[in-house]
């Protein structure tokens, strides 16, 4: 079977025990020490198993934590740009010794897979959010996120007896090696991925097909992990990018997949750590808007796509799409960005996310220019089925 790319390290990463040594491990696991994982820590195991983290082969050592906050790079000195760490309370961490194996569960506390426990360390909360977040404001999420955590991590090889079972969305919960079959059964030897935690809107159906004129194909690929409380919920999304793409886009030519990743809001360090996800997941392009991961003002517009460049050309395996922000032009005739339309701001279409927000909310349908009607439709729906929304768009 022909690939699109090469995993990030060359390998793509099966954590996944097999046969009877998975019937094996899972009997011992029962005996052994336990932690229950949030649901954070949860997504990473599955990527971790899956492959998509390729090539971690467990929750990061000291040497590799602090290689990626310091430089991200492993220490190996492979680019990677978000510390993917197991923290646990102090007290957890003193019931536990290093070359022990600890059984790690779900919050139900069903066994899922086993830690061979290498190391456990101290690690500085605020040192992190700075570097990785850029600031060490609580008030951002994923800085709040990393202060709630343990203060001790554990690090060590993982070996998964089963990935975190999911009723949602089964028919899309495909793992690297699945999309890359797919991708080789249809022939494509370039693949653009695209990032998104919210339904996809003109500008990016603008932006996706921009790209899709010069590869094989695109997959769209929603991030439905953990994310802020005032994001829309992942089933809505859902049924937004199946209407759109089964009315707007070429089937033969799109996959939809989701990511199961947690969100970081880590803005430009977070626009790599999914550029390489997606490379994990045979994507030979990925594109990068504005803002990307971003949240709040914690990052300029393009930031995203400058850090790119921090790295050699090629270094990072896949190639970077960078787009400007886009919008529907009155005077063009159609969809235009900052790089190809001439005319003033009023001929822009362009609605803040509150705009929309109180459209959606009274039930009006925004302009096309801006939304396809279908998606204003599910989302004018969701909001009117629950009592308290407050969705981002």
């Amino acid at each position: 079977m022909s690939e699109t790319i090469p995993a990030h390290g060359g390998e793509l990463i099966d954590l996944t025990v097999k046969g009877e040594d998975r019937e094996a491990l899972r009997e011992r696991a029962a005996s052994l020490p336990k932690l229950r994982l949030n649901a954070r820590a949860l997504s990473d195991v599955e990527l971790l198993g899956n492959g998509g983290y390729s090539p971690l082969r467990g929750f990061m050592g000291r040497a590799d934590y602090e290689s990626v906050v310091e430089s991200m790079r492993l220490s190996s000195g492979l680019p990677w740009s978000i510390p993917i760490t197991l923290a646990v309370s102090r007290e957890e961490s003193g019931k536990l010794r290093e070359g022990d194996d600890v059984a790690l569960a779900d919050e139900s506390g069903k066994v899922l897979a086993v830690l061979e426990l290498a190391e456990a360390f101290d690690y500085d909360k605020r040192g992190e959010a700075k570097a990785v977040y850029r600031t060490d404001d609580e008030a951002h999420p994923g800085v709040a996120a990393v202060y709630r955590q343990g203060d001790v991590l554990l690090g060590g090889p993982l070996r998964v007896i089963d990935l975190p079972s999911h009723d949602d969305f089964p028919d899309y919960r495909l793992t690297p090696a699945q999309t890359r079959a797919a991708f080789a059964e249809r022939g494509w030897g370039t693949v653009v991925g695209f990032q998104t935690r919210n339904p996809v809107h003109r500008a990016h159906e603008y932006i996706q097909k921009c790209a899709l004129e010069t590869v094989d194909g695109l997959l769209l690929h929603p991030l439905v992990g953990e994310t802020k409380a005032s994001d829309i919920p992942a089933e809505v999304r859902m049924r937004c990018y199946e209407v759109l793409l089964d009315l707007y886009y070429p089937a033969d030519r799109v996959h939809l997949s989701v990511n199961p990743a947690a969100m970081r809001y880590a803005g430009p360090r977070e626009a790599i750590f999914h550029a390489l996800v997606r490379k994990n997941y045979g994507c030979t392009h990925f594109i990068v808007g504005r803002d990307h991961a971003g949240v709040g003002e914690y990052y300029g517009t393009y930031d995203a796509q400058h850090i790119f460049s921090e790295f050699a050309p090629g270094e990072l395996g896949i190639t970077p799409m960078f787009f400007d922000h886009t919008f529907f032009c009155k005077s063009c005739g159609g969809m235009a960005s900052i790089k190809t339309c001439p005319h003033e701001a009023k001929d822009r279409v362009i609605l803040s996310g509150t705009q929309v927000r109180e459209m959606l909310k009274g039930g009006l349908v925004p302009p096309p220019e801006f939304t396809r009607p279908e998606v204003a439709e599910e989302l004018i729906r969701a909001m009117q089925e629950r009592t308290t929304p407050r969705y981002a768009v």
